[in-house]
């Protein structure tokens, strides 16, 4: 597809270039250009440097911390609004802020609902995202939401693994729909870990319900913060008697001591995906595997007005 007659443009923020140039070479197309000026009070600007009047725009960008990722996606948003693009679709693989999902507490922010909130009055037409730490989050859009799957990616790296006696767990109860569902696709038993938080980033008391000894255990979960969940979670099944303890989730946030906590755990490995940019010479445990074809393949269905639930392993 040349650049002359291709009906979308893709764009990306500064710190998810390296996954839209990704996306682009399975797409087979450029990425598009833009600068982002900043000036030296930490403000910035947006401004693309080609005609976007009439294309559909796919802006990739994941909102991981620090904030200036989400404030560059918003005005990426509205400068192509400005620009009479036809379309204006926000790819973010990771969407942060997704775990103020509900008032958990009194007088708290939902911090997920004022992020939708902010993107649809950007002028966002439709959001691709993948593995959303609360599903519900979609129903805080009033515009299409394509929710993705990383199990596309994660089922065949399973699979590849051989491994005998294998056991899936959940670091939390909160996320035993997500493993009950790779248990029952892999069909293999799964494993509960039950925590209590003494408070944001600290696990207390952790407790497995479950079988372990003897098992080659996976832990799945969307996201590896500081890490401490996973860790502890692996070092008590190892305890427990487990053959090796694995762990593969969404997003590698990666915060904090999260690099020194892997190495000094239980865990033999520790996967995710290029949803936000790793350098794996911080941390050898960790294997990075790519969600370009996913969301490529995704672009395209969309341009094509196909089925996107096709993709889907479960």
């Amino acid at each position: 597809m040349s650049a002359q007659t291709q009906p979308f443009k893709v764009f990306s923020g500064t710190n998810s270039t390296s996954l839209a140039e990704k996306i682009c070479q399975k797409l087979g197309c450029p990425l598009g250009n833009r600068i982002i000026q900043h000036f030296s009070d930490g403000e910035f600007a947006v401004s693309y440097e080609e005609s976007i009047r009439g294309q559909y725009v796919y802006l990739v960008q994941s909102t991981f911390p620090n904030s200036d990722n989400l404030m560059e996606l918003l005005l990426m948003i509205d400068a192509a609004k400005r620009a009479s693009a036809y379309k204006i679709a926000a790819v973010i693989p990771y969407f942060g802020w997704a775990r103020q999902d509900r008032k958990d507490k009194p007088r708290v922010s939902i911090g997920a609902k004022l992020i939708a909130d902010m993107l649809q009055v950007a002028g966002v037409d439709r959001v691709l995202t993948m593995d959303l730490h609360a599903d519900q989050i979609q129903g805080f859009f009033d515009i299409p939401v394509d929710h993705l799957y990383g199990s596309t990616i994660f089922m065949p790296y399973i699979k590849s693994l051989h491994l005998d006696d294998l056991v899936v767990a959940s670091p939390d109860v909160g996320g035993s729909k997500r493993v009950g569902t790779y248990a029952k696709f892999l069909e293999v038993p799964m494993v509960l870990c039950h925590k209590t938080r003494e408070k944001a980033n600290v696990v207390g008391e952790m407790r497995i319900i479950g079988d372990v000894n003897g098992k080659n255990v996976i832990i799945m979960d969307d996201m590896a913060d500081t890490a401490g969940t996973l860790c502890k979670a692996a070092n008590l099944m190892m305890e427990k008697g487990a053959k090796s303890v694995r762990a593969i989730v969404s997003h590698g946030v990666m915060s904090g001591k999260a690099c020194e906590n892997i190495m000094n755990s239980s865990l033999e490995s520790l996967v995710f995906t290029d949803s936000i940019p790793f350098d794996t010479a911080r941390c050898p445990k960790v294997k990075v595997l790519s969600i370009a074809d996913m969301f490529a393949d995704t672009i395209m269905r969309i341009q094509e007005h196909k089925s996107i639930s096709e993709q889907y392993l479960i």
